[in-house]
């Protein structure tokens, strides 16, 4: 076993002499971000009462949450996938993030319960067929993407961006934790391509998540050699989940 999935494996025990929580994993099939790599995860179901603290604790130790199930990949000789999270309290926007936001500032960020919109599920669908067109959720339907919003046992918001007209031009799904915001999942209007609304979405929430006196924004998992992923290293300062628990990367070009 190596250090990564020894560290998963310490992190399961702790959990579970705490609460009796039961973790299970899936079959190998191919990785989406990775050719030739074989994925894997490990997995446990959120709910009852305590299911945001249990959230919270599995999230500081690298899980990810779809519906309601926390996920962590634990893939046999690979350890691509790296948890990051923005170290909110030394943030500061760079030249690159200031042009983003100005380019962006006709939307209005609003705060919304987990509860969807046609509107929403119809900019979804315009987001997948222009950027994941081949992707796993390209046909997903109204009902799939409503248990994706609204099957949650934690604290869940939907941030919605609206253009001076009131038009859904951005969205983005994510979870309330103890220190920060987890970014679930986001997409925007395929012709704010050129205005690189997503990435002003994480800035956004950032800023909004600074002000609110959070910690940390958790971006998921980072992977270098991925480019639908390997964008996430441009918002430094971060840190990375390690075998040793959360550094900071020193390196502030790369991770």
């Amino acid at each position: 076993m190596d250090n990564d999935n020894q560290n998963l494996a310490n992190a399961m025990r702790a959990i579970t002499e705490t609460a009796p929580q039961r973790f299970f994993a899936t079959r190998p099939t191919p990785c989406p971000y990775l050719d030739g790599q074989m994925e894997r995860k490990v997995f446990t179901e959120l709910s009852g009462p305590n299911a945001d603290d249990l959230h919270h604790v599995l999230a500081n130790n690298g899980f990810r949450r779809s519906q309601n199930i926390a996920y962590r990949p634990f893939c046999e000789g690979c350890s691509a996938c790296i948890a990051i999270r923005v170290i909110l309290r030394d943030f500061k926007l760079k030249r690159w993030m200031r042009r983003v936001v100005n380019r962006n500032a006709d939307l209005t960020l609003v705060r919304c319960p987990p509860r969807v919109s046609r509107e929403q599920y119809e900019l979804f669908n315009r987001y997948l067929a222009d950027r994941h067109a081949t992707g796993g959720m390209a046909d997903m339907t109204f009902d799939e993407y409503q248990c994706m919003v609204e099957d949650s046992a934690v604290e869940t918001e939907v941030i919605e961006f609206r253009d001076p007209e009131g038009i859904l031009a951005a969205a983005c799904l994510v979870d309330v934790m103890e220190d920060g915001l987890s970014l679930i999942y986001s997409f925007f209007d395929p012709k704010r391509s050129a205005l690189s609304t997503g990435s002003a979405i994480i800035l956004s929430l950032i800023e909004d998540s600074r002000i609110n006196g959070r910690e940390f924004v958790y971006l998921g998992y980072w992977i270098e050699d991925s480019q639908t992923m390997a964008y996430k290293s441009r918002f430094q300062p971060i840190e990375a989940l390690t075998p040793d628990g959360w550094s900071r990367m020193e390196n502030q070009d790369t991770l």
